[in-house]
Formats: C-alpha cells, sequence, structure tokens
C-alpha cells in the first residue's frame, strides 16, 4: 500500500514536472520561505521576478490546495483574506523537490 506521502510526492512532482513557465517552482519556495501567506503576498513576489497576474496566482494556490493537499487555508472573518499555510510535515518534501541540491551534502574525495 503507497502512503500518503508517497501519493503526495508524487502529485508535487507532477505539477513541477509541467511547469513551462517557472511560476509553479517560485510559488512553492515562497511557501517554503514564508511558511503563511495570502494570495496577494504571493503575487507581490512573484511579480518581482515574472509577469504573472494576480488570478493565476490565485488560481494555482487554490489547485495546490484543492489536488496537492500540502496546504492549509484559514479564515478569521468574512472579511479577511484567506491566509495559507505549508503543512509543517511536508516542508522537508518540498524542500527537496524544489531544490535538488538540497537533497544530500557533496561528499570530499580526500
Amino acid at each position: 500500500m503507497v502512503s500518503i506521502r508517497a501519493k503526495i510526492k508524487a502529485r508535487v512532482e507532477k505539477f513541477i514536472e509541467v511547469d513551462t513557465t517557472g511560476y509553479r517552482r517560485a510559488i512553492l519556495c515562497i511557501f517554503v520561505k514564508l511558511k503563511k501567506a495570502t494570495v496577494d503576498e504571493i503575487h507581490e513576489k512573484l511579480t518581482i521576478k515574472y509577469n504573472v497576474s494576480r488570478n493565476t496566482v490565485a488560481s494555482m494556490v487554490g489547485y495546490i490546495h484543492s489536488k496537492l493537499g500540502i496546504l492549509r487555508s484559514h479564515k478569521e472573518s468574512y472579511k479577511t483574506p484567506i491566509v495559507y499555510s505549508l503543512r509543517e510535515e511536508y516542508v522537508d518534501l518540498i524542500l527537496k523537490i524544489v531544490n535538488p541540491q538540497a537533497k544530500k551534502p557533496a561528499k570530499s574525495s580526500t
């Protein structure tokens, strides 16, 4: 039987595999760094490097939340924006996928 963690890893890898623009990897990197963010905060960070609309960012964050299962969402009241946070149990998994060099330290040949 395949574990939930293995299923999520496969989903995230497939999500990154079709990333032709770099937006998807960048959003995951933002979540790894910030841990919590709103769509507007992510859009602000992404527009520094990419020309991306807020609707595109909102769509990708919604997809990550609903389909990949690595985000939590919280809304204080109906007037406040939704705050998305990366689930702690998946931080290391996401970090390994978005930054493959971080998987293993380089071995020295002495």
